[in-house]
């Protein structure tokens, strides 16, 4: 199973995604990417992923364009924008999906409010990919 996550940054959510994802189903083939990438990956996005024991310390934004002539079984899209501007894939694309989520790296507080919202928004992606998996298990 080959599965593209694709958000508007790849900074924070689709890179949790990415690596929830790879943790829950090995054998899934996943990638991450952007429709306008950030420079880096947020560190926050890092340190909670750490916290329940998977490391994305070594992933980078990547541009979706990169993926635009291959074949995927899922491209998910996590976040509103990336929704509303996912390019056209000249590779197959059997199934379009979009699973959103709030952007922790757009909470306004105090640092300990915003790491709290990275784990909150951590914490949903883990909690609605368990879900898409058992559907496809279905």
């Amino acid at each position: 199973m080959r599965i593209l996550i694709l958000c508007t940054g790849n900074r924070c959510r689709s890179q949790m995604a990415q690596g929830i994802l790879k943790q829950l189903q090995p054998s899934f083939e996943v990638h991450s990417a952007g429709v306008r990438p950030a420079s880096e990956i947020h560190p926050l996005a890092v340190q909670v992923m750490h916290e329940i024991g998977i490391d994305i310390s070594g992933h980078y934004p990547k541009q979706v364009d990169h993926y635009l002539n291959e074949s995927w079984d899922y491209v998910i899209t996590v976040c509103g924008g990336a929704r509303e501007t996912c390019p056209i894939f000249n590779g197959e694309v059997k199934h379009k999906l979009h699973i959103g989520f709030d952007d922790p790296d757009a909470f306004v507080g105090t640092q300990e409010e915003i790491i709290s919202e990275f784990r909150r928004v951590r914490d949903e992606i883990r909690e609605k990919l368990q879900k898409f998996i058992q559907k496809l298990d279905e």
